[in-house]
C-alpha cells in the first residue's frame, strides 16, 4: 500500500480543468501553478469571501477569493495569447510568472476580505500581507518565484506586464466586475472583459487599447461607477460593515483589558496582540494563513450571549440581520444633528460616551470611476496615443473623472 501510494503521486494529473460559472473550462497551464494552488495559503481563499457581508443585500454573492484568483488567472492566460499574436515578446517565463502573480494578487486578504482589512492588524495592507505569502511560498518552491514578485511589485523593465497586474484597466478589475456582477445578479456590471482583451496590444513597451476596443472600455469605466454606487457601496452592505469592523474593534478592547473571550486560536492570537507591519513576523504569517470567515462568524455567534451589551448587541445585528439604520446625503451632517442623535439614544441606551461610539457614527465614500493620472491609453488607428477621456466622443467619462463624495450617519433603529 506504502509503494502504491508513491506511485499515485508520481502519476498525479496537475494539468487539471476547472469549471468556472462565469469562463466555463478552465485549465491550469502548468505544474508549477497546480502546486501552488493546492498550497494551504492558497486553499484558504475558498474560506474568505470576495465580497465582504454583500450577501445581506445580494443573497447569490456568497463567492470568494478562490473563484476570483482562478478567474484571472484565466484572463491573463488570454491576454497573453493575444498579445503575443500581435508579435509581442513575452516568453515562456514571463507568462508563467505572469500568470503567477495575478493568481496570488489577492492571497494576502484576510477575513471578510476589506472589512476587516485594517481590524485584524494595523498599518499593512493586503498587499504587503500578499507579498509576505509571495515570498514565503517562494522559499518553499526554490525561487521559482522570483520573477513573479517582481512582475507584482511593478518593477520589471516590461512594463505591460506589471500593467496587467494593476493599473485601471488590469486583469484584477476586468475579472471581479463581471464576477460580481453575474453572483449579484445586477446586471449594469457585466462587461466584456474578453473583449477588452483582445482589443490589448503594446507600444513603447505599455499596455495600450486599440480603438475599436474604446467602447466596450466605455461601458468598463460605467459599469465599475454604478457596481460601486450599486453593490460596493450599497447602503445596506456598508452599515454591516461598519457594524463588524466595531465589533472586532470592541472584542480587541475587551481583550486588551483582560476579558476571556471565545476564539479560535488564530483568531486569539490576533485579538490579544497588537499586529502591524514591525512585528508582523513568520510565525504571524503562518497564523494569519490558518484564519479566515469561519473563525469570525463562529466567534461572533458565540459573542451574541457575551456579558459585554455592546459586543453582544453588535454580534446580534450581525447574526440577524437587525442592523442599525443609516443614512447616506451628499453634504456633510451637520454637528448639531450629529450631536442631537447622540443625545437621543446615550440616554435611551444608557451608554458612556465611548460605548456610544460603537453605535452612534458618521463618516463618508467616495467613488471616483476614471482617474487621469493613471490613464487608460486609446491607440488610434492613425497612431496616436490618447487618454482615454480625450479619445472618447461619451461626455460621461469626462464626468466620470470626477470625485464623488457622499456622507452617511449611522444610529440605532429604536
Amino acid at each position: 500500500m506504502k509503494y502504491l501510494s508513491i506511485l499515485t503521486k508520481i502519476h498525479t494529473n496537475k494539468l487539471k480543468i476547472l469549471n468556472d460559472p462565469v469562463y466555463g473550462l478552465i485549465s491550469i497551464p502548468n505544474s508549477l501553478i497546480f502546486d501552488i494552488i493546492e498550497h494551504p495559503y492558497f486553499q484558504r481563499l475558498r474560506r474568505v469571501t470576495q465580497m465582504g457581508l454583500s450577501n445581506l443585500v445580494y443573497p447569490g454573492a456568497n463567492h470568494t477569493r478562490f473563484h476570483h484568483a482562478i478567474g484571472c488567472m484565466y484572463l491573463m492566460q488570454k491576454a497573453i495569447r493575444v498579445l503575443r499574436s500581435k508579435n509581442v515578446g513575452i516568453s515562456d517565463e514571463e507568462s508563467k510568472a505572469t500568470c503567477i502573480a495575478i493568481l496570488l494578487h489577492d492571497i494576502g486578504h484576510g477575513a471578510f476580505s476589506h472589512a476587516l482589512e485594517h481590524s485584524i492588524v494595523s498599518g499593512i495592507s493586503h498587499e504587503e500581507i500578499s507579498l509576505k505569502f509571495m515570498r514565503a511560498l517562494n522559499v518553499e518552491f526554490n525561487g521559482k518565484l522570483d520573477l513573479a514578485i517582481e512582475i507584482f511589485e511593478g518593477k520589471y523593465h516590461k512594463k505591460f506586464l506589471c500593467q496587467l497586474i494593476s493599473s485601471q484597466l488590469d486583469i484584477d478589475r476586468l475579472d471581479y466586475l463581471k464576477r460580481d456582477s453575474f453572483y449579484t445578479g445586477v446586471a449594469e456590471g457585466n462587461i466584456s472583459s474578453e473583449r477588452i482583451i483582445t482589443m490589448m496590444n503594446v507600444v513603447d513597451g505599455e499596455l495600450v487599447i486599440e480603438q475599436k476596443g474604446i467602447y466596450s472600455v466605455e461601458k468598463f469605466i460605467i459599469a465599475r461607477r454604478l457596481m460601486y454606487w450599486q453593490v460596493y457601496l450599497h447602503k445596506t452592505g456598508l452599515v454591516a460593515e461598519n457594524i463588524l469592523v466595531n465589533l472586532l474593534k470592541r472584542a480587541k478592547e475587551l481583550a486588551s483589558k483582560g476579558v476571556e473571550l471565545f476564539a479560535s486560536k488564530a483568531l486569539t492570537y490576533f485579538l490579544y496582540n497588537e499586529i502591524n507591519d514591525e512585528n508582523f513576523s513568520d510565525d504571524t504569517l503562518e497564523t494569519f494563513a490558518r484564519l479566515d470567515d469561519y473563525d469570525v462568524l463562529l466567534a461572533i455567534k458565540e459573542w451574541i450571549s457575551h456579558d459585554d451589551y455592546v459586543l453582544s448587541s453588535l454580534s446580534k445585528m450581525i447574526i440577524h440581520r437587525n442592523l442599525l439604520k443609516i443614512e447616506l446625503q451628499e453634504k456633510p451632517f451637520t454637528e448639531s444633528y450629529q450631536n442631537k442623535i447622540k443625545a437621543k439614544f446615550k440616554e435611551e441606551l444608557n451608554l458612556s460616551d465611548s460605548e456610544l461610539e460603537y453605535f452612534v457614527f458618521s463618516s463618508h465614500i467616495r467613488n471616483q470611476a476614471y482617474n487621469t493620472e493613471k490613464p487608460i491609453i486609446i491607440y488610434t488607428k492613425k497612431g496616436k496615443l490618447k487618454d482615454l477621456a480625450k479619445a472618447s466622443d461619451q461626455l460621461n467619462v469626462q464626468v466620470l473623472t470626477k470625485q464623488v463624495n457622499k456622507y452617511y450617519m449611522c444610529y440605532p433603529k429604536m
